[in-house]
């Protein structure tokens, strides 16, 4: 079905939540009353990731050696369990924070025209900014890129272009909190500085890695025993084949990880490996000199005492006596994995036993830690140590070091520029000011400086490639893989503006500037209220056999509720319901509200907030029965209105109107259930029984954008992360007898900074994903950490509870890439720098893409964006219709915005597939895909997209 010439087209897409769900997440069968929330609440647990225990090696006399506290990773509590697949799914092993999305300088303003500036914060440190206009991985959206250099650490954000708002200097440090200057910046024209600031970067991390591979036969307990195994063994020779090739270090000149390449004084062979872009060198005990003098081997442990990750190989199939980290003498290998081959079955099992101080790091080990695919064992072992390292780095004893290495370099780099600040510095300008063009009198001057500056830079990025220091993509190294984020195509000719939905059955009801929709993919929508009744938030709770809407603005915003079987004769009777129409729909007492909540989690009750102004109103919803209630009102023939079913407990007055706001579950669900709010500069958690509010976290900002408070459930015990600005802090509460609560910081609590400024914020286990203007970055719950960025144009969330919806704006391909976008320098040459106009994007970002119809004008129609695709079929290509799960199965969830719970139907499309069921099993009608990756057509209509 085309679109009407010269109508505005849009597509809704969806993600599926149950591709983003994998083990760990606790799935539940509902049996109270709020089943019908089919949000679960988000249940995660970092007993997943371990936990830490004191470990004491002895020798064989018993007598004590050494001692240390690690966390150890296995998977399973029973050490002898049987050798059984891991549960885990394959698409759970990412690398965490991976060079490619954070080597920012490299990858975007290395070699390009930007801007770099020098000045002194209030404290007199000295700090070093650079801006850039780039182009977010060619997709055409034009956006600043800030990289914030000072002794502290590296900053980095994004920034929204506009042609016609200037952006200065001093706005853009103010979105980064550095309001206060003892010195104002002033730009740096030298050349040579981004040699400088490349090495600055550099300090975040080396690209390329080194680990330590230790061969141990069954039964030895030290660590000179280990290390004089002057040959290793048949399965040790397959490991080290799983693990990479060998090489002859002579004349090598790839990466070598420190081992010597000329003299062969480290050995002749080694074993080398590039996994995902990243150069890795193995130490591998045997390959290294052996002394038969020396029985402490110092050649040995003088390589793989200093790597951060050591593998332990150890022989037999017995696990006693099991390894222990505390073998090993070494101040400063941090992370243990202890590998074993068991030749009968053909597996291998994987533990890991990190330092106490390393933070949690992915992927968790399956449960047992047993694999039987030797391949998937080496991606799941490569990703797990190279996320380990990185994790290492952030521990207290690198952090300081890498700390005051930075704070060095920043204040020489300072010192040797001082003397040209007065020279050589042009008047203080805006970063906007580069983009226009230039007076014609500078024009020339300047172009000749552009093209040095540029042609110096891509030099310096050669020679960081040649040497094997860039950070590379995953296109770049050849890996491609099924990202469980890769959204799918809902309804691609949707020519209305989307405000809010949620999912109905196997359908989703928009909320549009045309009235309220029934959108079922690319079916003709069926209107169900129409503009009269303008919805800003709702609730389908099918279970319940509920709809709560939030209409209207102002003085005569309502909250209405409507019975979904009453709403559902109406649509099948094509009757269109207007706000005249809803009048006993009506919940009292709810005029003038401007946000409401209801409640995630399984509990005995529908809880319902409504904020007005400054006060909240707490409803609930009675029932006649504590059990069976969800088929009473599907069978009540009292009323076509539950107004009556709904009861007001009580009001609580605020000190100001909020925000944000989140109902919080307590364990007992009794008198410890709480709502979390957000206003002026702080979040506030207020308890439903009495009142009382708590401060939560109060926020050191000039301005405050508040975006989002999920609630987590970590082990039970209630947490929320809150999300505001850039920035996003998890904290635990702790109820204390009496309805009070305790907010403190605890060992779990983390904080990050998003790279964008979200709009909105979803949480589906085990990832977060932030929605911005033209972007999804998506991160890690346990420790928020980057896994993915994805750039997708014009992106709107529109909902969340179950499955996530959003629109988009032309191709959304790179959500599912791995980053496949050619660096801008491919463009500009030095000896034809880039303009100084500002960069003109098209407004069809279609353009130069392929597409089979050949180029199209404006006004003609374009064919619909047909992108679901079903990676279990071999067969059959593109058809109307859609692939819907009749799983029973559900996704762990939190979201934001609307305060989210959702509804699970007994056919809804939310229901993620179980693993053992038949993938080819649809409902009827439902068509088959083809297995290409997204293949929506490019256009300047909207998008909507679901990602279920």
């Amino acid at each position: 079905m085309e679109p009407e010439p010269g109508g505005a087209a849009a597509a809704l897409l969806r993600q599926r939540r149950a591709a983003l769900r994998r083990r760990g997440c606790s799935f539940e069968s509902p049996s109270s009353v709020s089943e019908d929330l089919g949000c679960r609440r988000g249940d995660f647990s970092r007993k997943h990731y371990g936990s830490v225990e004191l470990l004491i090696s002895s020798d064989a006399d018993g007598a004590i050696q050494r001692a240390g506290r690690f966390r150890v990773e296995n998977g399973s509590s029973d050490e002898n369990a049987t050798a059984l697949p891991g549960t885990w799914r394959r698409t759970d092993v990412h690398l965490e924070n991976p060079e490619y999305h954070t080597r920012w300088y490299f990858k975007y303003f290395l070699g390009q025209v930007h801007q770099n500036y020098i000045g002194n914060d209030a404290e007199k440190s000295p700090f070093f900014l650079s801006v850039t206009l780039s182009d977010q991985n060619n997709q055409r959206v034009p956006q600043y890129r800030a990289i914030l250099w000072r002794k502290t650490g590296t900053q980095k954000i994004c920034l929204p272009y506009s042609p016609t708002k200037t952006l200065s200097v001093k706005s853009i440090l103010s979105a980064m909190n550095l309001d206060k200057f003892e010195k104002g910046p002033r730009e740096i024209f030298h050349p040579e500085i981004q040699k400088d600031l490349l090495v600055l970067e550099e300090q975040e991390g080396s690209v390329n890695f080194k680990f330590g591979v230790l061969f141990a036969k069954d039964g030895q307990l030290t660590d000179d025993d280990m290390f004089s195994n002057e040959i290793g063994s048949d399965a040790f020779q397959k490991f080290l084949n799983l693990l990479g090739d060998t090489i002859t270090l002579k004349g090598w000149t790839g990466y070598r990880g420190g081992l010597d390449t000329k003299n062969d004084t480290t050995g002749i062979h080694s074993v080398y490996t590039i996994y995902q872009g990243h150069e890795i060198m193995f130490h591998v005990s045997t390959m290294l000199p052996y002394s038969k003098e020396n029985k402490q081997q110092v050649e040995r442990k003088r390589h793989i005492g200093n790597d951060i990750v050591t593998i332990v190989f150890q022989e037999g199939e017995e696990p006693s006596p099991a390894f222990k980290p505390s073998m090993i003498r070494s101040h400063f290998t941090h992370i243990f994995a202890l590998v074993r081959y068991d030749q009968q079955n053909d597996n291998y099992r994987l533990k890991i036993f990190s330092e106490e101080s390393v933070p949690l790091f992915g992927p968790p080990l399956p449960s047992p830690p047993v694999f039987t695919d030797h391949q998937e064992f080496r991606d799941f072992l490569l990703v797990k140590l190279i996320n380990g390292e990185k994790a290492t780095l952030e521990t207290p004893t690198f952090a300081q070091k890498r700390r005051r290495t930075l704070d060095m370099l920043i204040r020489s780099l300072y010192q040797d520029l001082m003397p040209d600040l007065h020279k050589n510095m042009l008047n203080r300008r805006s970063f906007s000011d580069v983009l226009p063009e230039s007076p014609k009198s500078a024009r020339k001057k300047e172009e000749a400086r552009q093209a040095e500056f540029v042609r110096i830079g891509q030099a310096l990025k050669l020679k960081s490639i040649v040497r094997g220091d860039a950070p590379s993509s995953l296109v770049a190294s050849g890996i491609c893989k099924k990202e469980p984020w890769e959204p799918q195509c809902f309804c691609s000719n949707f020519p209305h503006e989307a405000v809010c939905a949620d999912p109905w059955g196997q359908a989703l009801l928009v909320s549009t500037d045309a009235g309220v929709l029934l959108v079922d993919d690319d079916l003709p929508s069926v209107p169900v209220f129409d503009r009269t009744l303008p919805v800003k938030q709702m609730h389908v709770l099918e279970v319940l056999d509920l709809l709560i809407l939030r209409a209207d603005k102002g003085k005569d915003a309502r909250l209405f509720v409507f019975r979904l079987s009453a709403v559902q004769r109406g649509v099948e009777g094509k009757a269109v319901r207007g706000k005249c129409d809803c009048r006993e729909n009506k919940l009292e007492k709810t005029k003038g509200c401007h946000l409401y909540a209801i409640n995630t989690h399984h509990s005995r009750e529908l809880r319902v907030v409504v904020a007005i102004r400054n006060k909240l109103l707490l409803i609930t919803r009675k029932h006649s029965k504590p059990s069976g209630v969800t088929s009473a009102p599907l069978l009540s023939p009292l009323s076509e209105s539950p107004v009556e079913e709904f009861q007001y407990i009580r009001e609580i007055c605020l000190s100001d109107s909020p925000v944000v706001m989140t109902l919080v579950d307590g364990p007992t669900e009794e008198s410890d259930n709480l709502i979390c709010v957000a206003y002026r500069h702080q979040f506030d958690v207020v308890n439903e029984s009495t009142g009382e509010a708590f401060r939560l976290h109060h926020v050191e900002a000039n301005r405050v954008h508040f975006v989002a408070a999920i609630d987590v459930y970590e082990d039970g015990e209630a947490g929320l992360l809150l999300c505001y600005n850039y920035s996003c802090i998890y904290k635990k509460v702790c109820p204390f007898n009496g309805g009070s609560f305790l907010v403190q910081p605890s060992a779990s609590d983390f904080q990050f900074c998003w790279n964008q400024a979200p709009c909105a914020i979803v949480c589906a286990f085990p990832y977060l994903l932030a929605f911005t203007t033209d972007s999804m970055e998506i991160r890690l719950v346990v420790n928020g950490n980057l896994v993915h960025t994805a750039v997708v144009p014009q992106l709107q969330l529109v909902a969340s509870r179950s499955d996530i919806y959003f629109t988009a704006t032309a191709s959304v391909n790179e959500v599912s890439s791995g980053g496949s976008s050619k660096g801008a320098s491919a463009h500009n040459s030095p000896q034809t720098p880039p303009g100084r106009d500002a960069p003109v994007f098209p407004s069809s970002l279609g353009e130069g893409l392929s597409d089979e119809s050949g180029p199209r004008s404006e006004g003609a129609p374009r064919p619909k964006a047909k992108a679901r695709k079903r990676l279990e079929e071999n067969q059959g290509g593109p058809k109307p219709g859609t692939v819907r799960s009749t799983s029973s199965d559900r996704i762990t969830s939190g979201s934001l915005e609307s305060p989210s719970t959702c509804e699970p139907s007994a056919e809804g499309r939310y229901q993620p597939p179980r693993s053992d069921q038949d993938p080819v099993a649809e409902r009827a009608g439902s068509p088959v895909w083809a297995r290409s990756p997204f293949q929506l057509t490019a256009s300047s209509d909207e998008d909507i997209i679901d990602l279920k």
